[in-house]
């Protein structure tokens, strides 16, 4: 659970499972996919904003979907600069709504750019903090907690496999 390897991939799995999740909106069927193309330019704006209320939900969502990939980016890429391990997660979240647009299967959003790639930021430094705090221990922390993750997630993915049948 130190090696880096693991964390390759856990880092792999969490890939998959993110662009499941937001290029394929949970979808088994391609018939299924929402058809949509729509791109929003304004932060915080129309896509969050329910009967004049911010949505806060998908805001945290957004958050919580990356830190995951901080996690990892700085076990991987500790030895780089901070912009350095910055970079592929504000390329991934780009990359994920262009092809949302690309693809017409959702609304391309800045906000969802900006709460994406602040939650890989976020995640890049809840790993400095866990390896201030566990110098000896901490990547094998973070990859035990990815692993008891992804097993979860394995498991909510199979009984919706099930339910779907």
């Amino acid at each position: 659970m130190k090696s880096k390897k693991c964390t390759l991939g856990l880092l792999i799995f969490y890939l998959i499972a993110l662009s499941w999740i937001i290029i394929f909106k949970l979808q088994f069927s391609i018939a299924d996919f929402p058809h949509l193309r729509n791109i929003n330019l304004i932060p915080f704006a129309e896509s969050v904003i329910v009967n004049g209320t911010i949505q806060y939900d998908e805001i945290i969502q957004n958050l919580l979907a990356f830190i995951p990939y901080g996690l990892f980016i700085h076990i991987l890429w500790e030895d780089r600069s901070l912009l350095i391990q910055f970079a592929p997660i504000i390329c991934t979240s780009l990359f994920f709504e262009t092809v949302q647009f690309i693809f017409a299967v959702g609304a391309s959003d800045i906000t969802d750019l900006i709460t994406n790639s602040l939650g890989g930021i976020i995640g890049v430094f809840i790993a400095i903090v866990i390896s201030k705090v566990s110098a000896k221990n901490w990547i094998k922390i973070i990859n035990i907690i990815s692993l008891i993750g992804a097993v979860l997630l394995t498991l909510f993915i199979s009984v919706l496999l099930l339910v779907n049948l």
